[in-house]
């Protein structure tokens, strides 16, 4: 399991892979997600980190203490970005993910 945190800051998005995702298997992903920061709403999404409409919303997200899980066939993520962007809120954003 690998653990990524991080902060949502002006700019609204925080990407998380280095490079799109490539996989040539299907094996499943465990994501947890959860938002570290009272008011605001983040999402963490999976395609072009420049695009303004992500293809895949992996999770939403709620206040502090809310932890969400999303279960996933790596495949679907192959050539996407996985990012974080904030929905809701102006104020820098902190969150936890969790991948196994």
């Amino acid at each position: 399991m690998i653990t990524i945190t991080g902060t949502v800051g002006a700019n609204g998005k925080y990407l998380v892979t280095g490079m799109p995702v490539q996989t040539s298997s299907n094996a499943v992903l465990k994501i947890t997600f959860e938002n570290n920061t009272a008011g605001t709403n983040l999402e963490l999404d999976a395609g072009n980190f420049a695009d303004p409409t992500p293809q895949i919303r992996l999770n939403g997200s709620g206040g502090p203490g809310y932890v969400f899980l999303t279960i996933i066939d790596a495949s679907k993520l192959a050539g996407k970005d996985i990012y974080v962007h904030r929905a809701v809120g102006t104020s820098s954003s902190k969150f936890t993910i969790n991948i196994e």
